[in-house]
């Protein structure tokens, strides 16, 4: 991925968890449609406390806004990055934070939409998929990082 490709994909996918969390604040959360779609399920336990389903669904939600964006804005970084010194370990990095947004935040938001089952598929599963790929794209952003020269020290060269 070219730094140009990163930045863009970057600030769109801030743009998209913006206007997600607008529709979390306001077509989710003030417009009754948890309730009325989960109203007729089972209290949820959470951490030993019994919660309303749509109460559940709608912190799952906030939970897949806040990802999306941390995770936008370090695709961001990564990009910033890469035009500085652009490398594989970057980009395959730009890469995973990419799709771990789309499995990750994309899961939650199916799941709390559509329901957990939605089109025969358990969207609870497909969540951890994106989280992994995040954790990747952290690790391969520090090894990126550690394999950069500094530039207070002449004598290193670019291993990356």
């Amino acid at each position: 991925m070219s730094a140009r490709t990163c930045l863009s994909l970057a600030a769109a996918l801030a743009f998209l968890a913006v206007l997600s969390g607008a529709f979390g604040a306001h077509g989710l959360s003030d417009s009754g449609y948890l309730e009325r779609t989960y109203g007729d399920m089972e209290q949820k336990n959470v951490s030993g406390m019994q919660l309303p389903p749509a109460y559940k669904y709608l912190q799952d939600f906030r939970t897949a806004v806040r990802y999306h964006m941390w995770h936008a804005l370090a695709l961001f970084g990564v990009g910033l990055l890469m035009q500085r010194r652009p490398s594989r370990l970057l980009s395959a990095a730009a890469w995973c934070f990419v799709g771990g947004i789309v499995f990750f935040s994309g899961a939650l938001y199916v799941l709390v939409i559509c329901g957990p089952k939605f089109g025969g598929i358990t969207w609870g599963m497909i969540a951890p998929i994106g989280g992994t790929l995040q954790l990747v794209a952290w690790a391969l952003l520090t090894v990126a990082v550690l394999r950069t020269p500094d530039p207070a020290d002449s004598s290193a060269t670019l291993t990356a």
